[in-house]
């Protein structure tokens, strides 16, 4: 499941992830962040992984679906907020893939902390 919250940065998508992600949930946050990047351009992201037990297939090809419509270009940071140490490898992987984005973990518990860099305090 995928949950929009609120953090106050008028260009963030911020969500919270638990359980399994189906196609709903995906369609839910891409739309989401399509509308912000239609008002402001370029957004950021926040992900807060609570627990994750995978991932429909159909939202998998969602994904591609936004990505080949809107592509990676406007997303500018993206703060992770997680207790697993297999998401803060696979972040460090990404931030070094995609150099135009600045990706960065944070502990659960850090979530001023992962305001803060999102608005580049």
């Amino acid at each position: 499941m995928l949950e929009i919250i609120e953090i106050e940065i008028d260009n963030a998508v911020a969500f919270q992830m638990s359980g399994k992600i189906t196609e709903d949930d995906m369609a839910l946050v891409l739309g989401f962040a399509k509308e912000k990047i239609e008002h402001y351009g370029n957004i950021v992201l926040l992900e807060k992984i609570d627990s994750f037990s995978g991932v429909e297939f159909k939202a998998i090809i969602e994904e591609f679906k936004y990505l080949f419509d809107v592509g990676l270009s406007n997303i500018d940071k993206v703060a992770i907020l997680t207790d697993k140490k297999w998401v803060e490898h696979v972040v460090n992987i990404e931030d070094k893939i995609f150099k135009s984005i600045d990706m960065k973990c944070f502990a659960l518990e850090q979530q001023e902390q992962a305001i803060a860099f999102l608005k580049g305090v």
